[in-house]
């Protein structure tokens, strides 16, 4: 009886797991008809992609190589060639033994934490701790080695927090017991609930583990596809649009793990509700088919959950800052995204010149015919023509792109008639993004400022004016990606989830693309970030380089003399105190990531000394940039001064930002470049 019993449990069991895997089963089949069919260069179903998408997969689960041991991954390479086979006859049993080994890695973390309460930890510096720049670590030999590991890591963070919470060496030395006895389980705490927060990021482990997988599989097609449920979906949206549905309510995660109020949007539900105030802690948000607790779930949980499209009403349990507690409910309203917004400043030295800052290509999604960023740039130079602005600055650094449809737009302003861009498709057809309108709305000189954070839309802009020698581009090399995306629901259900996918390349007007090498300024300026290889040729499966056929030929304005410019700003970049701050940091951080493998031992006197000395770079840099002075004065439209009379608040910030303009060193530069070309 108890054998039969058995049989039906083990039997019970399978169905249930099958049925578990059968939505992800057909996500799968789903997604891969879909890269098939849409993807700009779909990679075949083979062992190279069984072999990438296992290792793409592994890392988007245990990233740092800190749950699995080496024992589990020799049991896991019995899939590494074999995936290709398992979705090729859409058999989804595979994943039940990552899920199961995840779940079980992630709970005797927890265990191995919670009993580091109890246990005296050795501060004397026999252990050492291991950085790898290259981020080059191994899977733990053993679930001993995985306890090691997480004491050590308890015991850095329990002095790193020391330190930075007392600057005094002595102060620290003389209460160590104290302090340590204090920090330790609050220290520990906040790493379990990390844990806990990786278990329900997706909702549970097995969502989390299948939503990787889905995820890895399309990152190897290239590095911009990829799973989006509806809340991601939604996140993205709003990231490039004017306008949108929203309570108005920012969060951000505390070091204690409460999850505060950061911002309320003027106008909207939140500001009227009247009851809510930055600071307060959320303690659970309830919708009519869920309620979340905030206690040791992750902000991006949180954000994705008061964004979700669905859901136009949500309860809100606060804490107020005397302990008072509320109940809200909020009904989400449209208002405008502040930050996309627009404004023009006038650099006033010995000529005016007109700056506008253009963090992103935001559009309206509402409408084919739209109105966004070009809109907003056109009134804002219309405004700085008003105050008879001699030059224009158009600063793209850290743009990360957006709207096509909006690039184009506004590359067209400052050309008169004739291609942007050309997009070619999976199909080999070339098609050309034309500026229809006759006329340019800025014929003076201008410069626009890149790095390497400038993206996508950015480049396609800043390629589009180079190649028309519309203006310079100052600054340095551009992030390389010459692709575009569309958001394709995988199933057509009113619920189902989606995938950004890569539908074809975008190609400058010359016929060259700046997939990898991004755009190559006129004028390089050094930069602090130089180091960081965060660049299209430094991602895995990243889509190559390659030229396409110019059918519509453009017609470029005469070429400035650019040699004579660039020996111009050489000059005065080798003179900037600000410039030479920004290569000596530069030059510190070559010398680190020159060390593939440092060790250092876990003692106060140590994390000490490297958390002094890290804090001095930065702050040699922060000084040299901050007493870097003021080559012009920054000053606001006429328009904007009227407008900033009704709100004293905004009034200090546009002062705070317009001392910043006006040290900056990059800025600075690009006016003096202006002057020059004036000048020539």
């Amino acid at each position: 009886m108890i054998k039969h019993f058995t049989s039906i449990l083990f039997c019970c069991l399978c169905w249930f797991s099958s049925s578990q895997n059968s939505s992800f089963c057909n996500e799968l089949r789903d997604i891969n008809i879909l890269v098939k069919k849409e993807h700009y260069s779909p990679k075949s179903l083979n062992d190279s992609l069984s072999k990438n998408v296992f290792k793409l997969f592994l890392n988007e689960i245990d990233k740092d190589k800190r749950f699995f041991t080496k024992k589990d991954i020799s049991a896991f390479k019995k899939d590494e060639f074999v995936l290709d086979d398992y979705i090729q006859d859409n058999n989804c049993d595979f994943i039940t033994k990552y899920i199961q080994v995840l779940e079980q890695r992630i709970a005797s973390s927890k265990q191995i934490l919670e009993s580091l309460k109890t246990q005296a930890l050795d501060y004397s510096g026999k252990d050492s701790l291991h950085f790898s720049a290259n981020n080059s670590y191994s899977y733990f030999e053993n679930i001993e080695k995985t306890k090691r590991y997480w004491n050590k890591k308890i015991r850095y963070k329990i002095l790193n927090q020391l330190v930075e919470n007392d600057s005094s060496l002595t102060s620290i030395k003389e209460n160590f017991k104290s302090l340590e006895q204090a920090i330790k389980p609050k220290i520990i705490d906040n790493e379990i609930c990390l844990l806990n927060e990786i278990e329900h990021s997706e909702g549970s482990i097995t969502k989390l583990v299948e939503i990787s997988f889905l995820d890895a599989f399309l990152k190897y097609q290239d590095p911009h596809s990829g799973y989006f449920s509806a809340s991601k979906k939604n996140l993205f949206e709003q990231s490039v649009a004017n306008s949108q549905l929203s309570f108005g309510i920012s969060t951000e995660k505390e070091k204690n793990g409460d999850i505060i109020i950061a911002y309320i949007a003027p106008g909207s539900a939140a500001f009227k509700h009247g009851e809510i105030e930055v600071n307060d802690v959320i303690l659970s948000i309830k919708s009519n088919t869920e309620t979340i607790d905030t206690f040791c779930t992750s902000n991006k949980t949180i954000l994705g959950f008061i964004s979700n499209s669905n859901t136009d009403v949500l309860t809100f349990k606060i804490k107020k800052k005397n302990g008072e507690l509320k109940t809200i409910t909020l009904r989400k309203t449209t208002i405008a995204i502040e930050r996309n917004s627009i404004t023009g400043y006038l650099l006033h030295g010995n000529t005016k010149i007109g700056y506008i800052k253009i963090p992103s290509f935001y559009t309206d999604l509402e409408s084919i015919n739209g109105l966004g960023v070009s809109n907003d740039v056109a009134k804002q130079i219309y405004k700085l023509q008003r105050e008879n602005i001699e030059g224009l600055i158009l600063d793209f650094r850290f743009n990360g792109g957006g709207s096509m449809k909006e690039a184009a737009d506004l590359s067209g302003m400052f050309i008169d008639r004739g291609p942007v861009a050309i997009s070619k498709d999976k199909n080999e057809e070339n098609y050309t993004i034309r500026d229809p309108n006759r006329g340019t709305i800025f014929t003076k000189p201008i410069v626009v400022l890149v790095n390497q954070f400038s993206a996508s839309a950015s480049e396609v802009f800043a390629g589009a004016i180079q190649d028309y020698n519309s203006a310079i581009i100052v600054g340095s090399a551009t992030h390389g990606k010459a692709t575009s995306q569309l958001i394709l629901p995988i199933q057509k259900t009113r619920n189902s989830n989606f995938i950004k996918l890569t539908i074809s390349q975008i190609f400058r007007v010359t016929g060259q693309s700046h997939q990898q090498t991004g755009i190559i300024p006129d004028i390089s300026l050094p930069t602090i970030y130089e180091n960081y290889k965060t660049q299209e040729t430094h991602i895995p499966f990243a889509l190559s380089n390659t030229t396409t056929e110019v059918i519509l030929k453009h017609r470029p304005k005469l070429e400035k003399d650019i040699k004579a410019l660039k020996i111009k700003s050489r000059k005065r970049v080798d003179s900037s105190s600000a410039f030479r701050a920004i290569a000596t940091f530069k030059q510190n951080n070559e010398k680190e990531d020159l060390e593939p493998l440092r060790s250092f031992p876990i003692t106060l006197d140590y994390i000490f000394s490297i958390n002094n000395r890290n804090s001095s770079s930065y702050k040699i840099k922060s000084f040299s940039l901050e007493k870097n002075s003021s080559k012009f004065t920054v000053i606001n439209t006429e328009s904007t001064d009227k407008i900033l009379d009704y709100n004293e608040d905004d009034k200090s910030i546009n002062a705070t930002y317009r001392e910043k303009l006006a040290i900056d060193p990059h800025i600075q530069e690009a006016y003096f470049i202006i002057n020059d070309i004036i000048k020539l």
